[in-house]
């Protein structure tokens, strides 16, 4: 298990039955960026992978 499992799963754990917005996940993605601005380059990384991830120009 990675470390960050421990926090993927505490997310499902914490909000697993909620549903929610893309808006509102990129929200606190700018949110945690602001206040983290070290993981920038993480942050725009997973973005742009969510992003694209079903695109089959992309792989």
């Amino acid at each position: 298990m990675y470390h960050t499992d421990r926090g993927i799963e505490e997310l499902t754990d914490r909000r697993g039955d909620e549903e929610v917005t893309l808006a509102w996940v990129a929200d606190r993605l700018r949110d945690f960026t602001d206040l983290n601005p070290e993981f920038e380059t993480a942050m725009e990384r997973l973005a742009t992978w969510l992003a694209r991830n079903d695109d089959p120009d992309d792989e």
